[in-house]
């Protein structure tokens, strides 16, 4: 069967789900013929997803959202202006993702929570089948609670998702834990989508902070906290691509370019974790026993750190005050639950897709190998 990725590109988290399900797929006798990945002014395609994907790439203009000027968190006025600007170049994008979709006949789209995917099912309607995966689905859950400080901002980003799923006939909800599946939205609840990679390393109990900062404004609240307490050696990556590979402020403080290699070298050696509460490194953490500590910049992380916490995994705070986290680390322990789960993602997440190919196709299917 012939899949066609579409990848939203902002962070890591949705690449690296997509080189992770490109792999299960392969092994399974599937076949990627492309992936897409949306772009923007601010984004650049990390290189490890180059050397990683086997797929051809190709990238379009995307949405995204803008940071407030000390690049720390969404500026929300800044982005609805900056995106309705670039609508007619967004048309050209929703042009271009439906040529894809016909071009490499596929026969089936998988959207790693893509905006553009959803309004391309919505005004071109094309016939193939159309699956979302994401941890922000699990937010549209029946069942899914939140406190109710969050309800303003989260209609919002469930009024989100749902553009991104706009023709979709099944959401593959990645979650923490197991839950019963939402069939009245179409929700099947599955395992996050880590890499073979994080299974094979042997996590160690090191002396240094690992962090990853998507904002890297935060990185000056980091070198606050260096000041006052130069003696804890820290090792965080960013996303400032215009400094060099590593950046070493001093003997116990480097800021790293994002490589994924190189990040969970870092992750399995720390003494624990620092960062603004992406699902896939909260997840990377949790699975090699890693104490959190989690500074969410929009109302995703907010819900991932909120969701990571029910899960035993760390502790949230508005700022990288790190104190707290060494003070949490003195009691922390591995969710073993989690661990499980997490091993029979491979499984679940194939036997889904596999569900829900075409009857038609698998009638073709069964007379080729009777013919063989």
């Amino acid at each position: 069967m012939k899949f066609l990725f579409i990848v939203q590109g902002e962070g890591r988290g949705h690449l690296t789900q997509a080189i992770t399900l490109e792999s299960i797929l392969r092994r399974s006798g599937h076949e990627v013929v492309e992936v897409l990945v949306g772009k923007s002014e601010s984004r650049r395609l990390p290189g490890f997803f180059n050397r990683s994907i086997q797929a051809p790439i190709k990238q379009f203009v995307s949405p995204n959202f803008l940071p407030t000027h000390n690049n720390k968190r969404v500026n929300l006025t800044r982005s609805v202006f900056y995106n309705l600007m670039k609508l007619p170049t967004y048309a050209e994008s929703i042009r271009f993702i439906h040529q894809r979709i016909r071009d490499t006949k596929a026969d089936m789209v998988i959207n790693f929570y893509e905006l553009l995917t959803g309004l391309t099912y919505f005004f071109y309607r094309p016939s193939v089948p159309h699956i979302c995966i994401g941890h922000q689905y699990l937010f549209l859950h029946k069942d899914f609670k939140l406190p109710q400080a969050f309800r303003k901002k989260l209609f919002c980003l469930n009024f989100f998702s749902r553009l991104t799923a706009l023709g979709a006939s099944e959401h593959l909800a990645l979650s923490f834990r197991s839950m019963p599946d939402d069939s009245g939205n179409r929700i099947q609840v599955v395992p996050p989508l880590l890499r073979r990679d994080v299974f094979q390393v042997e996590p160690v109990a090191g002396n240094y902070i690992h962090g990853y900062l998507l904002n890297s404004g935060f990185s000056e609240s980091v070198l606050q906290w260096h000041k006052a307490c130069p003696e804890v050696p820290l090792r965080f990556f960013w996303d400032r691509w215009q400094e060099p590979a590593v950046k070493r402020v001093d003997d116990t403080l480097s800021f790293y370019q994002l490589d994924d290699v190189e990040f969970l070298r870092q992750m399995a050696g720390c003494h624990a974790y620092a960062s603004t509460a992406g699902f896939e490194s909260v997840c990377e953490a949790m699975y090699l026993g890693k104490p959190l500590l989690m500074v969410p910049s929009h109302i995703e992380q907010e819900c991932n750190a909120y969701d990571a916490m029910q899960s035993r995994a760390g502790i949230v705070d508005d700022n990288f005050d790190l104190g707290k986290l060494l003070d949490f680390a003195r009691t922390y322990q591995r969710n073993e639950e989690f661990a499980g789960w997490v091993e029979s993602a491979e499984t679940l997440i194939l036997n889904e897709l596999e569900r829900m190919i075409p009857d038609d196709f698998l009638q073709h299917m069964y007379l080729v190998e009777e013919y063989v």
